[in-house]
């Protein structure tokens, strides 16, 4: 095994492996039941980690599900009765992290020692409580919440239920030897999105997805070429019999459902852009695989976006991390 050695001012001081085990748990969300998912997250968690993985990764809105009635119901009206019952029933499902909601989570990363990150529906009450956003949540080995990205912009049928995020959630975190970060979906095509990680170090991105062999394969690799970093694109799973039943309106969404709402499609890139996993579709599946640093440095001489090949003098980005709010309140 490789081995990458820490220098200090008085020498070598500690030994890091230039390895990092990671997993993929694809699976199928109890829709629109948070607590039972959240039980589904855990065990695949306490999964990874007996299997030796340091990261473990869920796909996008996990918990408590995607909004698929959204697209198959097939009703468009404004003001719609129909939405309106499925969105307060969402509302009440999502994650309020101020709640506690992940309190059982965070202490499960704890005890495993493992690294979280999950696609969640968020209703934070920084933002009233009742308004929705797509966020993905990194929970470190200490069972401690390090960043909330909200997804920037929701796509298409998507709008009608989600709000648009912000900025805050767009950082990296150590681990072990890479530096780790993530977005959601569709803005994973977003170029300054990306290059707003890159430019923080990352060489381990992953992208979480609501399911389907049709997203992940192609920007999978793509993203590993562009940024010369492993890409870890993670998917859920969901069937028409997986659809909970006891939603009115449900009679309507099954029947105009295919067998596969979202059939997977997770999948792990190498920074030349080869498969260390293919894209596997179908079934619920944690993938453990080892990713080494040492593929990273060899690719970044050709070419690193953020580094020896930009031109800052020419091209710059700027990020507004803030977090937005509606009212700044002042009691002293």
């Amino acid at each position: 095994m490789g081995e990458l050695w820490l220098h200090r001012s008085r020498g070598r001081v500690k030994q890091m492996t230039e390895q990092l085990t990671i997993a993929l748990a694809q699976i199928t969300p109890v829709w629109f039941d948070r607590a039972a998912t959240l039980e589904k997250v855990c065990a695949s968690v306490a999964e990874a980690a007996a299997n030796g993985a340091q990261l473990v990764a869920f796909g996008e809105a996990c918990v408590p599900g995607y909004p698929f009635w959204l697209e198959y119901s097939k009703v468009t009206d404004f003001n719609s009765p129909f939405h309106k019952h499925f969105h307060a029933e969402y509302v009440n499902q999502a994650v309020c992290i101020e709640d506690g909601h992940l309190n059982g989570l965070c202490e499960t990363a704890r005890l495993h020692s493992i690294s979280i990150y999950l696609g969640m529906i968020e209703r934070p009450s920084d933002r009233g409580g009742k308004s929705l956003y797509a966020s993905l949540v990194y929970i470190d080995k200490d069972g401690v919440i390090r960043s909330v990205h909200r997804k920037l912009m929701p796509t298409y049928d998507e709008r009608l239920t989600w709000s648009t995020g912000d900025g805050n959630g767009l950082r990296t975190h150590r681990l072990g030897a890479f530096t780790v970060g993530g977005l959601n979906c569709w803005e994973n095509w977003m170029p300054l999105a990306r290059t707003s990680l890159y430019a923080q170090g990352e060489d381990l991105h992953v992208a979480v997805w609501p399911g389907s062999e049709r997203n992940t394969r192609d920007i999978t690799r793509y993203i590993a070429l562009e940024s010369r970093s492993y890409v870890a694109s993670v998917s859920c799973l969901m069937r028409k019999h997986d659809l909970q039943k006891n939603l009115p309106g449900m009679d309507t969404i099954i029947e105009n459902s295919p067998e596969f709402l979202a059939n997977g499609g997770s999948c792990i890139a190498g920074p030349s852009g080869e498969w260390i996993v293919e894209p596997f579709c179908g079934e619920e599946k944690l993938v453990v695989a080892e990713i080494d640093h040492r593929k990273v440095r060899e690719e970044r001489q050709n070419f690193d976006a953020v580094g020896h090949y930009s031109r800052p003098d020419v091209l710059e980005l700027k990020v507004d991390r803030r977090r937005q709010t509606t009212a700044e309140f002042r009691d002293d």
